[in-house]
C-alpha cells in the first residue's frame, strides 16, 4: 500500500516488518521539533506508564479503543479475552491491527454510531477535540457512544507549566487562544502528514465542560509531567 500523508501507518508497518530503523519526527507550532521512537507504539505492559495500566484495569464489557495506533492497549485487552474493537484514522495502522486479528475500522471517532461499555481514549486522547471550541462536540460524541452505565477513560496534559515564571506563578495571555491548543505535523522517512490541531486541557476546565455536557467527570490518576487520567460517565 502507499502511505501518502500517513507517516504513523508507514512507521507501524515498517517496524512490524523490519524492526527499528528511524524515529518519527514530530513538528509543533509552539515548540521545537521532537522525535517519537516507533517502538514506543509497540510497548508492552511493563513499558507502560501507571496511568495506562490503571486505565486498562478499569476496562469492561464491550470496549472501543479510539486511536489505537499499533494496538498495544487493544492487544493486551484481547489477550485477556475481553471484547475489544479499534478505530484509527491511519490506514496503515488499521491494516496492522487487522493483521493481529483485532477488529479495526479506518474511521474517525465522530463516525462511530454504536454504544460501548468502555471508551478507551489514551495517549492524550482528548486531543481529538482539536481546539477548545471542539470540546463540546467531542463530549457529545462520548455521550452518544456510551451505554447508560458505560465509562470513557481519557487522558490529557495541563500545559500551563510551559508558562510558569521563576517564582512559580503562571503567566497566560487571557486575550490569546487557550494555551493548550497546539498544531502538529509528523514525518517518517520522507512521508509527512498535514498539520492538525490537538488539544491539551487542564482537568478543572475539562470538568467544567463535561458538567455542561451532562457528563460526570472524575479524576482517576495524576501521572508524571502534569498529565492525568479522567473517567467520564453519564450524569
Amino acid at each position: 500500500m502507499t502511505f501518502d500523508k500517513d507517516p504513523i501507518g508507514y512507521a507501524i508497518q515498517d517496524f512490524a516488518e523490519n524492526g527499528f530503523s528511524e524515529n518519527i519526527t514530530v513538528m509543533a507550532d509552539l515548540c521545537d521539533d521532537d522525535v517519537m521512537p516507533v517502538e514506543y507504539l509497540f510497548r508492552n505492559e511493563e513499558m507502560m506508564p501507571e496511568l495506562e495500566t490503571i486505565a486498562l484495569s478499569k476496562c469492561k464489557g464491550k470496549i472501543l479503543d479510539v486511536g489505537a495506533a499499533a494496538g498495544c492497549h487493544a492487544y493486551l485487552l484481547d489477550k485477556q479475552g475481553l471484547d475489544v474493537k479499534t478505530i484509527d484514522t491511519s490506514k496503515g495502522a488499521v491494516e496492522h491491527l487487522l493483521s493481529l486479528g483485532i477488529p479495526a475500522q479506518n474511521i474517525s471517532f465522530y463516525s462511530v454510531n454504536e454504544q460501548y461499555d468502555t471508551l478507551l481514549i489514551l495517549m492524550n486522547g482528548i486531543g481529538i477535540a482539536g481546539k477548545l471550541a471542539g470540546l463540546p462536540r467531542f463530549l457529545e460524541q462520548i455521550k452518544k457512544c456510551l451505554k447508560p452505565d458505560g465509562i470513557a477513560l481519557c487522558d490529557s496534559t495541563d500545559l500551563s507549566y510551559l508558562y510558569e515564571e521563576d517564582d512559580g506563578s503562571v503567566w497566560v495571555d487571557l486575550n490569546a487562544k487557550y494555551h493548550g491548543e497546539m498544531q502538529f505535523k509528523m514525518r517518517y522517512k520522507g512521508v509527512e502528514s498535514d498539520w492538525f490541531d490537538w488539544l491539551y486541557i487542564d482537568f478543572d476546565l475539562l470538568h467544567k465542560y463535561a458538567e455542561e455536557a451532562g457528563l460526570k467527570c472524575e479524576l482517576v490518576h495524576n501521572g508524571d509531567a502534569d498529565n492525568y487520567l479522567a473517567q467520564l460517565t453519564h450524569a
